[in-house]
């Protein structure tokens, strides 16, 4: 593994940003001639979009007002290039959080696949400032996983790797001998089908979870000990052929997963040594490409890709996922929806599409249907990461 890049300077508001972005986003700020938002931190709930251009990767600030609707407030580089996996259309990175939130630390995660780095970004401060870019171990970083000070990296090129950081303040420092290879047969950048999908740790922290997708259809999990090392090989879950893509936890620790190739959700209990067993059957919503999730209280909300909306399951004390009203209440989107993310306290719900550009704004309403608030447009094509505060 290579040592820490580099110490970066601020980049407030330096980021691209598209006339499309201009004109969606001049009108909701009050601004005019819009073309350096100035640096200021959005009062209350804070949304963060990340452009993922291969030209320069770069994070979209919106403020949320009390009911839920979006203004841009800043735009900040991350130091790194965007990347598009083989054969991507609408999701270039292939992946679920590539972009994530650490509240307890008020700092930012974006993996830049195109330069095999990973920043940090502060939200401390009145501004979103960046504060370091590192090498993240691999090629074609996808995916970030917090627990604590811990924080691994999913890179998703070659051979796939996962690779270790601690924060130390209001840095990064790489655990040295901490990478560890999924032994795949991608090229660089991957096959989206066959790239891995998402990293990201068990509630209480002792296991370390990543999707395979289309490579080998499993559910890959390492052992975490107490220095935040990972055990030498993981134990490997196979899912029957249904492409596990992305997954959540539920508050009594099972692991809700949903699988593009199946359309459909279906969830794991934690068993010893990194076992899994599987509480459910897969459960479709018979939409199209399934492969996102995030939850929003007690209801899990899926992005279809192929049919541009999103359902709804709630899931059940043993686990299994259930369609709301039978049928998951299907809620039209933009084409292409993709990554998705609720607000804290689970009123909102936050869809990007990366083929059409936008962020789609929900309101949660309290039987877990979805009421269209309105859309954020002109984001730019290829946006792929969104985190809430």
């Amino acid at each position: 593994m290579r040592p820490l890049l580099r110490r970066s300077l601020t980049l407030a508001a330096t980021g691209a940003i598209t006339a499309g972005t201009l004109a969606a986003t001049a009108a909701a700020a009050g601004a005019e001639g819009l073309s350096s938002p100035a640096p200021q931190r959005p009062a209350g709930q804070a949304v963060f979009v990340q452009t993922n251009s291969l030209a320069g990767n770069a994070i979209d600030v919106f403020a949320a007002n009390r009911d839920g609707q979006l203004s841009l407030r800043q735009v900040v580089a991350t130091g790194g290039l965007g990347g598009q996996a083989a054969g991507a259309g609408t999701d270039h990175l292939a992946s679920q959080d590539s972009l994530v939130y650490d509240s307890s630390h008020q700092l930012l995660f974006a993996v830049n696949a195109g330069s095999d780095t990973l920043s940090v970004l502060s939200t401390q401060s009145h501004e979103v400032r960046l504060l370091q870019v590192v090498d993240s171990g691999g090629a074609f970083p996808v995916s970030v996983a917090v627990q604590g000070s811990l924080v691994y990296v999913l890179n998703a090129g070659g051979a796939g790797s996962v690779s270790g950081f601690r924060i130390v303040g209001d840095e990064l420092v790489a655990l040295p001998g901490s990478t560890r290879s999924l032994g795949l047969t991608n090229a660089t950048p991957p096959l989206f089908l066959t790239a891995p999908g998402e990293v990201g740790f068990s509630p209480n922290g002792s296991e370390l979870v990543v999707t395979t997708k289309g490579s080998t259809n499993s559910l890959d999990v390492f052992g975490v000990n107490r220095l935040g090392y990972l055990s030498v090989a993981p134990t490997v879950s196979d899912t029957g052929g249904n492409v596990p893509f992305a997954f959540v936890s539920t508050p009594n620790g099972k692991l809700v997963v949903a699988e593009a190739g199946a359309s459909a959700l279906q969830s794991f209990s934690f068993g010893p040594d990194g076992t899994l067993t599987s509480l459910s059957t897969s459960v479709s919503d018979e939409q199209a490409a399934l492969c996102w999730i995030a939850a929003a209280g007690r209801y899990y909300y899926v992005a279809n890709a192929g049919s541009a909306d999103v359902s709804v399951y709630t899931v059940t004390p043993g686990g299994t996922p259930v369609l709301l009203d039978g049928t998951g209440l299907p809620t039209a989107t933009s084409p292409g929806p993709i990554d998705l993310a609720a607000s804290e306290n689970g009123r909102f719900l936050y869809v990007e599409s990366g083929s059409s550009g936008t962020v789609n704004e929900f309101r949660v309403d309290p039987d877990g249907s979805l009421a269209n608030l309105g859309t954020v447009a002109g984001l730019g094509t290829g946006i792929e990461g969104i985190a809430t505060s």
